[in-house]
């Protein structure tokens, strides 16, 4: 121990921490990953403000972060910027390639355009590329830059590459990035995608930003170059500008300020007042004021309001709402119809996308507007992950609930016997009650079963043999709801329900004629039955349906009928073009070649299996995607198709 005189002498204990280890256990992580994950939200403080100095010590650019508070005059041109650090491990194999591709979706160049990748010494990249390069980086960087006063640029393209150079001498190393300019908003804005690796081959290492940076400095560069090609902002540009923020339905920097100075609920305005003084003062009554009109504030004396709690969220949602309206009235152009703004579904919904994009662009959460045949306009929130490119405007959907009773566990319930239920047994009961596909009927259940059976919710006691629990019905709808609340999304059709009149192939307008389907008298309502009508006619020309009076009799298998035409059509076009035989597909029949593409048609999407000599058209599933190239197998009844994937089965 040491003696007082060693004390006295200055020669003092001290701790030095050592770096933060990572504790052992699958969900582990590294220090720095959790730092950066947890900062590099949109909205971070700057650290170190008042010391001068960023409070992080780790990551590239911290100096520049730590100069940041300082640097902007008041009149400075105003940058928004939203980041998103990715960790591509976590990420779905296609996320990355799926989000490159909706960056360069169709419509939001400024005259309506395919949008276009630029790099910063190419006006096209090559995503594709792009994403080769960066296949091992352990993370991305993903970037949405949106100048306040984006339209007056001349050249976006020239800012981001100007950007993007500073934060390279920021950073001290090169980047490779790709960016798209986006003018399909009220904001014109970039999206910019930034590999988290620099360097090449072994001298390859990852890109750590500090946190403070991505929050404050990137911006604070973004603002100094607008102002450098714009000007500062005139008080006539900055007055306009907090006028129309008075009026806003949403939530502003006013509200901003006004929340910064609240003080138990109360913000005071007086000679004394730290906030604003002038212009902005008065800007601030004003908007109070209008806070009070809407409920949001109330007023105690003279300079005092009380706001209510949660006014930033319910401003938040004010806004969201009125973008919402407004991608509404864009999508219907003009056609009158009642719109539906409730996203939690309650029933299916069946409809015509008429709108789609992003409702949150960091996060690739897309939306559809629906035009549905309740006669009613959809909007609809998307979960995250949905491909929205594979889902084409004017094409057909239908948007089921989450964790909603299913008939095919109904059906289940209904034909175990003392708690058992026996494929073979049901089966039986399908032939005596002359169910048109027995099989498929049984496989669709079996399939069912599976899925349970894996979560607990049945046991499987033999081949084709389940117990079923008495509440089945509840438990298999836990089982849904555990899977997630998304709404189910099924494409009905890729063609619009004109180009499905004269189509060759079974289309969803066939479908409704044969099953029947509750149609609204006006909207897309009205107009699928007019359609309806119209299809009627063409298939009486082809002699597939008749009119007895005010009844239409369909021809028997209409559906397979028309399916099989196509089929025929289609292969023989593909047979004069490869060379190969094509082999119809009879039914209960195994098939098997190799998976070479799909191939979009009236009648639904087909995999071609190519066995060397000839090659055969099954119903796609999305499964089969994963064995492109392999050799796979498929026995087709009726609707219902069991792909053999080397020893396992689905049933699609």
């Amino acid at each position: 121990m040491a003696s007082r005189k060693d004390v006295q002498d200055g020669e003092r204990f001290r701790v030095k921490p050592a770096a933060p280890r990572s504790r052992a256990g699958m969900g582990s992580q590294r220090f720095v990953s959790q730092v950066l994950k947890a900062t590099s939200k949109a909205g971070a403080k700057v650290s170190g403000r008042h010391s001068g100095r960023p409070a992080f010590t780790f990551g590239r650019g911290r100096v520049v972060a730590g100069m940041a508070s300082g640097r902007l005059a008041p009149n400075a041109r105003r940058v928004v910027i939203k980041s998103r650090f990715v960790v591509l491990k976590k990420t779905a194999a296609k996320s990355i390639a799926t989000h490159l591709r909706y960056i360069e979706r169709d419509g939001v160049t400024r005259d309506g355009q395919r949008g276009q990748a630029y790099g910063a010494a190419t006006d096209a990249a090559d995503l594709k590329a792009f994403e080769e390069r960066g296949r091992g980086d352990r993370h991305q960087f993903r970037f949405i830059v949106s100048v306040e006063d984006a339209e007056q640029l001349e050249d976006l393209r020239g800012y981001t590459r100007e950007l993007m150079r500073r934060m390279e001498i920021d950073l001290e190393t090169r980047l490779d990035w790709v960016a798209v300019d986006h003018w399909d908003t009220d904001n014109p804005h970039t999206h910019v995608v930034l590999r988290g690796s620099v360097g090449e081959g072994r001298a390859s290492r990852d890109l750590v930003i500090a946190p403070d940076y991505m929050a404050h400095g990137m911006r604070m560069r973004a603002s100094e170059i607008a102002t450098e090609w714009l000007g500062p902002r005139t008080e006539l540009e900055i007055r306009r500008g907090l006028l129309r923020e008075v009026e806003q339905e949403r939530f502003t920097s006013l509200d901003g300020d006004l929340l910064r100075q609240m003080v138990a609920d109360v913000v005071g305005l007086t000679e004394s007042s730290p906030v604003q003084e002038g212009a902005r003062e008065t800007m601030l009554r004003a908007r109070l004021q209008r806070l009070e009109a809407m409920a949001l504030a109330e007023r105690v004396d003279a300079n005092r309001w009380r706001l209510v709690p949660h006014m930033a969220k319910t401003l938040t949602a004010l806004g969201e709402r009125g973008d919402i309206l407004r991608a509404m009235h864009r999508a219907m152009k003009g056609e009158r119809r009642e719109l539906a703004m409730d996203t939690k579904l309650s029933t299916a919904l069946i409809g015509r996308i008429v709108a789609k994009g992003l409702a949150d662009e960091l996060n690739d959460r897309g939306f559809l507007v629906i035009d549905g045949i309740d006669g009613r306009a959809h909007y609809l929130k998307l979960p995250a992950g949905v491909d929205i490119g594979a889902l084409p405007l004017g094409g057909i959907v239908e948007i089921k609930p989450p964790a909603q009773e299913r008939a095919v566990d109904r059906h289940i319930a209904a034909s175990a016997r003392g708690g058992i239920y026996r494929a073979a047994d049901h089966l039986a009961q399908l032939k005596q009650s002359n169910d048109r596909h027995p099989q498929s009927t049984v496989d669709a259940h079996v399939r069912r079963l599976e899925a349970l059976r894996h979560t607990g919710v049945v046991d499987r006691m033999a081949d084709g043999v389940w117990k079923i629990p008495p509440d089945l019905m509840q438990k298999a709808q836990q089982h849904d709801a555990r899977k997630g609340s998304a709404p189910l999304i099924e494409l009905r059709s890729h063609l619009p329900v004109e180009q499905q009149v004269r189509a060759v192939g079974a289309t969803w307008l066939d479908r409704n004629l044969v099953i029947g389907v509750n149609l609204a008298n006006q909207g897309f309502g009205a107009q699928t039955h007019y359609a309806m009508r119209a299809r009627v006619d063409f298939l009486a020309e082809q002699g597939l349906a008749e009119r007895i009076g005010r009844r239409v009799v369909l021809a028997r298998g209409l559906l397979t009928v028309l399916r099989d035409r196509e089929l025929a059509l289609s292969g023989r076009a593909i047979q004069r073009q490869t060379g190969r035989i094509y082999r119809p597909v009879p039914d209960g029949e195994r098939v098997s070649g190799v998976y070479r593409r799909s191939v979009q048609l009236v009648s639904g999407r087909f995999a071609m299996l190519d066995d060397g000599h000839g090659f055969s058209l099954v119903p796609w599933r999305p499964i089969t995607d994963k064995y492109l190239g392999q050799q796979i197998s498929a026995v087709v009844r009726g609707s219902s198709t069991v792909w053999g994937f080397g020893k396992s089965q689905t049933v699609g």
